[in-house]
């Protein structure tokens, strides 16, 4: 059997995926990271992104991550996430319909927001 970390991504509200990887990327506060088993211990802030995470069996899950931290020891990897939703929960209309509004009302925070998600959905 390949090598695995169990990940464990939760949003303030719910519990988005938990699962076996083998390789989880996601945006820091120092930039990108990927983390696989055996992976030195590590503990960092999440910037807003997507996040992919390639399952054991060879599946990959894309969701949009908005801020939290991130958590790694033992082949455990934490997302702490202010807010995730996975990419096929995404409603791609109602997205961009909020990503138009926030740059008409120069709403930076919800125009990262929206964006966030329309990329996550084009990288799954």
């Amino acid at each position: 059997m390949a090598a695995e970390l169990h990940v464990e991504l939760v949003a303030a509200d719910r519990s988005v995926w938990s699962g076996e990887a083998t390789l989880v990327v996601a945006r820091t506060t120092s930039g990108d990271i990927g983390v696989m088993p055996g992976h030195q211990p590590l503990l960092g802030v999440l910037e807003s992104g997507p996040v992919t995470i390639r399952t054991s069996d060879g599946a990959t899950v894309v969701a949009a991550v908005h801020g939290g931290f991130i958590s790694f020891a033992d082949d455990k990897l934490s997302l702490l996430a202010e807010i995730a939703e996975l990419a096929d929960e995404i409603d791609v209309q109602r997205a961009e319909r909020a990503l138009e509004r926030a740059k008409s009302d120069t709403d930076a925070a919800s125009e990262r927001r929206a964006d966030v998600r329309l990329r996550a959905v084009a990288v799954r």
